[in-house]
């Protein structure tokens, strides 16, 4: 759904700025690029026995309206099943309100798994939506139900999800999640030693790794992320939540070298990437 910072790629001000010396964002506004960038996001869609097709999606940011345009379509998303969230920065919990359309017109309403804490601040920045009878009238508001969820496994239409603490700078913790054979860590400065087993081997594992070189405090840099990948052996790693100082295909060629030197399978991630696997 999404492969970006919280302010996602191209950046207006790089477009706007004839001084500017940034080759991504320009890149980024072509059509097929995969230097542009949403906010971090995915669609877990998955076939089930009786036939029907099941849709989970983790974190709906500010650029969530704008991707389900343009991957919903493509993959055959008629509604969703569930979203599961996993911090309540604007990144990830910002799309809420166009959660609407959905249940206005496909479905009757959306479950929400998030912990405590995060329910807390989408209750005070949405409260219309955690409280319906708040709205002010006009156009109906989402019909979202609220599931509080903690480190303990979880399951939605029978896909176990386990819960993955990490720090999100030293004073936040934050939650990625393992199904299956997959670990997904979208926000990310530091993954305790607990969560680490969690994670080990899997088959494929899905960073955060933010830029090339600058440390940001509360995402790990590309080297702190290619660190994290020898720690945790991991099969395969899809590398997201870029800025645009990450030029997709530059960048890949050299990771693309790891995989000779180290063995190590690690490539940057691009939005509406499809990868088949068996959960």
């Amino acid at each position: 759904m999404g492969t970006g910072t919280s302010e996602g790629v191209p950046r207006v001000s790089c477009l706007t700025n004839p001084a500017s010396q940034c080759k991504v964002c320009p890149d980024a506004v072509k059509q097929g690029s995969p230097n542009r960038r949403r906010n971090t996001s995915i669609l877990i869609q998955r076939q089930l026995a009786d036939g029907q097709t099941n849709n989970i999606v983790i974190d709906a940011g500010k650029f969530f309206y704008e991707a389900a345009i343009q991957w919903f379509p493509k993959f055959a998303v008629e509604c969703i099943d569930a979203l599961v969230i996993t911090h309540a920065h604007a990144d990830a919990i910002g799309g809420l309100d166009d959660l609407r359309d959905w249940t206005n017109n496909a479905q009757e309403s959306l479950p929400i798994y998030l912990r405590d804490p995060d329910y807390k601040q989408v209750q005070s920045l949405f409260y219309y939506l955690v409280d319906r009878t708040k709205q002010t009238g006009g156009g109906g508001v989402a019909k979202l139900h609220f599931k509080s969820i903690n480190e303990s496994p979880f399951t939605i239409d029978a896909l176990q999800i386990i819960p993955l603490p990490v720090k999100h700078g030293k004073n936040r913790e934050v939650f990625g999640y393992r199904f299956g054979p997959v670990s997904y860590i979208s926000d990310a400065s530091a993954i305790p030693d607990e969560t680490a087993d969690l994670i080990r081997g899997s088959e494929l594992l899905i960073l955060d790794a933010l830029r090339p070189k600058r440390t940001h405090g509360t995402h790990f840099t590309l080297g702190q992320a290619i660190d994290q990948v020898r720690r945790l052996d991991p099969m395969r790693t899809l590398l997201t939540d870029a800025t645009h100082d990450i030029d997709h295909e530059t960048v890949n060629l050299k990771l693309a070298k790891l995989r000779e030197s180290e063995g190590m399978d690690i490539q940057y991630a691009y939005d509406g990437m499809n990868i088949e696997i068996n959960l």
